[in-house]
């Protein structure tokens, strides 16, 4: 979530809207009077990224061609505070991700050319607790635009601490997730069935030096009642490398711009290493690359 930065504006000491001479104020103590600006309720993010391949949750879905992937979130803040609950606030998010090669396009419908396979929506609420934790609940829907598959509604809670008070420049940022599928399908696992997802992971960064910000991905991701196929528990892991380089010279009130590139190793589950078909298997051992462009604001 973008914050954003106070502004603090001086101003003169004036009445009635007239400037008064400082020789007034000789020999006494004067304070100008400042105005705090307000921040926004409102924050979110806007970007695009490409990838050499689109792998969800272990699940490779293309690996050839152009894939072009546009988000979007908004954050409204609707409680601050200093107490146990420390904030809370409203999350909606969209995600989408076109395929030129249109593979999968008509798997499960009308075939046709689209390059538009998947639109997600993800509207939720996010609570920051204890200062360092923060417990997000959401609804998932992974809908497919040129009928790849069908919809997929689930339940998703990730939880977050923030380690930086203990570990400082060395912090992990851990989080887990837990996923419930409510109908549909979110991966491999059979039609008809309700399966859970389970995530474990950090995100470690090196210091900033300068407009450079490198970060280390690392995810394992897990699944039971069958959100794999065949029943696996395992379902892969992943280890990367992101860097992400500031844009200085767009005007801050734009919103903070920054370019992104980076690297992922995913090892995934020997009943996972399939795409479009359960004939078509590829390596277990994959590396995706990926690079975009972004705005916090």
């Amino acid at each position: 979530m973008a914050k954003i930065k106070n502004l603090t504006l001086g101003a003169g000491i004036a009445l009635a809207g007239i400037l008064l001479p400082a020789s007034l104020y000789a020999g006494t103590e004067t304070k100008a009077v400042v105005e705090p600006a307000k921040a926004s309720i409102l924050t979110g993010d806007i970007g695009i990224n490409f990838v050499s391949e689109y792998i969800s949750r272990g699940a490779p879905q293309e690996v050839k061609g152009v894939i072009a992937q546009p988000y979007a979130d908004l954050y409204v803040s609707l409680f601050e505070g200093t107490g146990f609950v420390n904030k809370v606030s409203l999350n909606l998010g969209v995600w989408s991700s076109f395929h030129s090669a249109h593979t999968a396009a008509g798997s499960v419908g009308t075939k046709h050319r689209s390059a538009f396979y998947e639109f997600d929506y993800m509207p939720g609420v996010a609570v920051t607790f204890a200062k360092n934790y923060t417990l997000t609940a959401s609804y998932f829907e992974f809908d497919s635009p040129n009928n790849a598959f069908d919809p997929s509604r689930n339940l998703n809670f990730n939880l977050a601490y923030n380690d930086t008070d203990l570990l400082g420049a060395f912090a992990l940022h851990p989080h887990i997730t837990y996923m419930r599928e409510l109908q549909g399908k979110a991966t491999t696992g059979p039609a008809g069935t309700h399966g859970n997802y389970y995530e474990v992971g950090i995100l470690p960064a090196l210091p900033a030096y300068g407009p450079v910000t490198i970060s280390f991905p690392i995810t394992a991701g897990f699944g039971s009642n069958d959100f794999y196929a065949l029943n696996h528990g395992f379902g892969y892991f992943s280890g990367g490398v992101n860097a992400a380089v500031a844009i200085a010279c767009i005007p801050a009130k734009y919103g903070s711009w920054a370019f992104n590139t980076g690297a992922t190793y995913y090892h995934l589950a020997e009943q996972n290493a399939y795409v479009y078909s359960s004939d078509n298997r590829i390596s277990q051992d994959r590396v995706v690359f990926q690079g975009g462009i972004g705005a916090t604001f």
